[in-house]
């Protein structure tokens, strides 16, 4: 399954719940939740926690335009929007995270 989440984790719980409930598959961050995927971000260790159960990735574009593209956590992959299409065809469900 493809779990999205597109809030940001300063102002939304809607990554924390994913986290807690997602059993594997694949992440995508976009939009805002981008933030969470930064170094020093209040999210790193989760996310770095969560990484044995789910292969996170985080849409560059949205990284790229808030200006943190060289804060990425290593072991995030980042995708384009190409990358984004091919991660909803290789996953037969996906949930956007509201």
């Amino acid at each position: 399954m493809l779990h999205i989440v597109n809030k940001s984790p300063l102002t939304s719980t809607t990554l924390e719940s994913c986290l807690n409930t997602a059993a594997g598959g694949d992440l995508l961050l976009i939009e805002d939740a981008v933030y969470a995927a930064t170094t020093g971000s209040a999210f790193e260790g989760k996310l770095k926690a969560a990484m044995g159960r789910l292969k996170v990735h985080v849409l560059m574009p949205d990284l790229e335009a808030r200006g943190l593209a060289d804060r990425m956590i290593e072991g995030i992959t980042p995708v384009d929007y190409a990358g984004f299409v091919g991660l909803t065809v290789a996953n037969k469900n996906c949930q956007s995270w509201l």
